[in-house]
């Protein structure tokens, strides 16, 4: 059973930057496209990006888009989300989780990582 292990949030300021990490023992994660969604308080889910299995190709919501980075390393088994020029409202739990291109089919997700951007 896959399952996934997010770090690397953290309180940042407007403009700042951080990076999330996700992790899987025991298992592979060579065979799955991993992304990112996020959850604020009182809104719904967005998917935030998807990377596929080899890495070549990915996937980020506009209100991300040219702001985060999302990659892979497939020999340390991780999945990585660079998040720059943060914004208050980049401000929620970050997920990782199995993900579909179209970013709304995310499963197996893991405890979620707290980000919080001050203004």
């Amino acid at each position: 059973q896959l399952q996934l292990v997010e770090s690397g949030g953290g309180l940042v300021q407007t403009g700042g930057s951080l990076r999330l990490s996700c992790a899987a023992s025991g298992v592979s994660l060579q065979t799955y496209s991993i992304g990112w969604f996020r959850q604020a308080p009182g809104k719904e889910r967005e998917g935030v990006s998807c990377i596929s299995a080899s890495g070549r190709i990915s996937n980020y919501a506009d209100s991300v888009k040219g702001r985060f980075t999302i990659y892979r390393d497939n020999v340390q088994n991780m999945v990585y989300l660079q998040m720059d020029n943060l914004k208050p409202e980049d401000t929620a739990v970050y997920y990782c989780a199995t993900c579909s291109y179209s970013l709304d089919d995310f499963r197996s997700w893991g405890q979620g990582s707290q980000v919080t951007v001050s203004s």
